[in-house]
């Protein structure tokens, strides 16, 4: 079965600290505590995975991230990625063929999601009491070698 982990990229990023640095890989553009342990998570549970970013969609984690931005999917942005862009990157990125799509991150997602993948996806840190427990979750599934069900 093939698996496909998406990762919400962050407000946190690495211009915030080195404002001259130019572009660097999305893996290590996103620099918050909460993106940092998603993508250990993602990296020790599956083989693919991407960070969702509201300005430039689905990154793999080599690609390049031009610059700093701030934008968030719940706002109004004309900056703001379309459903209908997600979508063909989808094609152009050959992430359309995962069995099973699972999401590190809250329910504001469902919706996206849905629309582009045009199913639900699986969110593990559903029902987490807030971020300090989603991060505890991701850190013992890591430390124990135990996908979060």
């Amino acid at each position: 079965m093939k698996r496909l982990c998406i990762i919400p990229c962050g407000k946190r990023k690495i211009w915030d600290k080195q404002p001259g640095l130019g572009p660097v890989p999305a893996q290590s553009a996103y620099t918050g505590i909460f993106h940092k342990l998603c993508q250990t998570y993602a990296r020790t549970f599956f083989t693919s995975w991407v960070i969702l970013s509201a300005k430039h969609g689905f990154l793999k984690p080599e690609e390049l991230v031009p610059g700093n931005y701030d934008l968030a999917f719940q706002m109004k942005h004309p900056d703001m990625i379309s459903i209908r862009e997600l979508q063909k990157q989808l094609d152009e990125k050959e992430l359309n063929d995962a069995d099973q799509i699972v999401m590190l991150g809250g329910k504001k997602f469902d919706q996206i999601l849905c629309k582009v993948f045009g199913r639900s996806a699986i969110f593990p840190l559903k029902g987490s009491k807030g971020i300090g427990d989603m991060q505890r979750k991701l850190k013992v599934a890591v430390e124990n070698k135990t996908e979060i069900i």
